[in-house]
């Protein structure tokens, strides 16, 4: 008797539990996969399966056609069955998975408003970016300035003040972010979301082609930020969206097959870009007919694109060259040959003449370049940010009861070493990694160690690091 009672209060609770799911989660047609949201009200069969209106109703046309086995329905394989089989069905083979379910949609009462005292100001994101983003001043200052304009259009865009009230209609304030490989485009985006505690999602533009061609659609970089969210769409329709690796989508000059992942893709790129409402696959990358699929409008979605534009510099120089005179007070054609920041000179001609579209350009208004790092700003990378690598290994020794300490001297070598590879802030850890290897090794296998000092002796592999026993 206990027993029952007891299967009774567990099968209580995981009918609850049920039920406060299916109240938190939107329902998805089994056979179409569109939300309620998309299609509107669903009915509910027996075993939780929905069904929306529409695919209903071709069932009941095949129905009406006469003689039709609605088993061979694509997704409809348990059509043919009587209602008194439905019941015995488990629900698990109609459900989806948890990672394709979406949030519903808060009503307008319910949903959390975004007020003007939660967005920080300027100079308070610029000084946070500071203390985890060595140098790029100007950059931080503009993406600052950008991002607080963006996301005071998302409180008015919210409070429902249109151009038709007479209210001033506050265009996007989109990002397009020019800088030397390692030099920080994509930690400057990851610090700013986690700053301002907004959804990030990372996409590369590489992967990107035309609909219709083997590689990501463009929904996908939508659906990436949807999966970041927790598929709570009201919250990923006020995140942050970075496309990488930008330069790779430009116009190719010369070519004898369809361009699919170049020009074609700035251009499905604008209406994202600008704001639309766009259909994305949930929990995954491609659309197919077993993918939910749900509405995200991108109009309040922050777009911030980064690119190196490797040959960029040289259009610059072109350019700037041909401005040179004769005369005692011409410029010398070789005087852009050594500068190392020339594409803080970039303009819109330059990007055009590189293959990016003027649509594309225009509805990225907001251009920050960033600086390559030299050999001072790759020692402080090294030592100030809040989680800098000296600090991490540093950190990791102290678990050993071990000090780690590195010379001034061994710091310049490895910034010198970094400005060889010409990568950026992406060799120092490659550096440090090769010679910290032996020590992290060592070091655990004696107690009695109580500091180990790194010499530049020992990176010029002329000496050992100074180890210092306990007293």
């Amino acid at each position: 008797m206990e027993e029952k009672m007891e299967d009774n209060n567990v099968h209580g609770s995981d009918g609850e539990d049920t039920k406060k799911e299916q109240d938190e989660y939107e329902k998805f047609c089994y056979v179409c996969r569109r939300s309620e949201q998309v299609t509107g009200p669903m009915i509910s069969m027996p075993g939780s399966m929905n069904l929306c209106h529409d695919c209903m109703q071709k069932a009941f046309d095949s129905v009406s056609q006469g003689g039709f086995d609605l088993s061979k329905i694509p997704n409809m394989p348990y059509m043919n069955l009587n209602l008194n089989d439905l019941g015995k069905l488990n629900s698990q083979d109609f459900d989806i998975p948890k990672k394709q379910k979406i949030k519903k949609r808060s009503d307008k009462e319910a949903k959390p408003e975004i007020s003007l005292k939660d967005i920080p100001a300027p100079h308070v994101i610029r000084q946070k970016l500071d203390e985890y983003v060595i140098g790029q001043e100007q950059a931080k200052k503009v993406i600052s300035v950008a991002v607080y304009n963006h996301y005071k259009r998302v409180y008015l865009t919210e409070k429902g003040m249109t151009e038709e009230e007479g209210n001033v209609q506050i265009e996007k304030s989109n990002i397009l972010m020019i800088g030397p490989t390692g030099s920080g485009k994509t930690y400057l985006v990851k610090t700013l979301a986690k700053l301002l505690d907004v959804p990030l999602a990372i996409a590369d533009a590489t992967s990107l082609t035309e609909a219709g061609y083997i590689g990501d659609d463009i929904e996908s970089v939508v659906s990436k930020l949807l999966s970041a969210a927790g598929n709570d769409v009201d919250k990923a329709e006020r995140g942050i969206i970075f496309i990488d690796e930008i330069d790779k989508i430009a116009k190719k000059k010369s070519t004898s097959s369809r361009d699919v992942s170049g020009e074609s893709v700035q251009q499905e790129l604008l209406k994202l870009l600008e704001g639309s409402t766009v259909e994305v696959p949930v929990g995954s990358n491609q659309k197919n007919a077993l993918t939910p699929m749900t509405s995200v409008r991108t109009d309040n979605i922050l777009f911030i694109c980064g690119g190196a534009f490797p040959d960029l510099e040289d259009i610059i120089k072109e350019r700037l060259k041909e401005k040179s005179s004769m005369g005692f007070s011409a410029e010398l054609k070789d005087r852009y040959e050594k500068d190392s920041n020339i594409l803080f000179q970039v303009t819109n001609e330059d990007l055009r003449k590189f293959g990016m579209i003027p649509e594309f350009l225009g509805r990225l208004p907001i251009s920050v370049t960033l600086e390559s790092l030299n050999k001072d700003l790759l020692i402080r990378v090294l030592k100030e940010p809040k989680n800098a690598i000296l600090k991490q290994y540093k950190k990791l020794l102290e678990l050993d009861e071990v000090q780690l300490v590195f010379e001034e001297e061994a710091l310049e070598w490895i910034a010198e070493e970094a400005m060889k590879k010409k990568t950026g802030a992406r060799a120092l850890r490659a550096i440090i990694e090769n010679f910290m290897l032996d020590i992290m090794y060592e070091i655990p296998k004696d107690p009695s160690i109580g500091s180990v000092v790194i010499t530049r002796a020992y990176l010029d592999k002329k000496g050992g690091p100074f180890i210092q026993m306990r007293s």
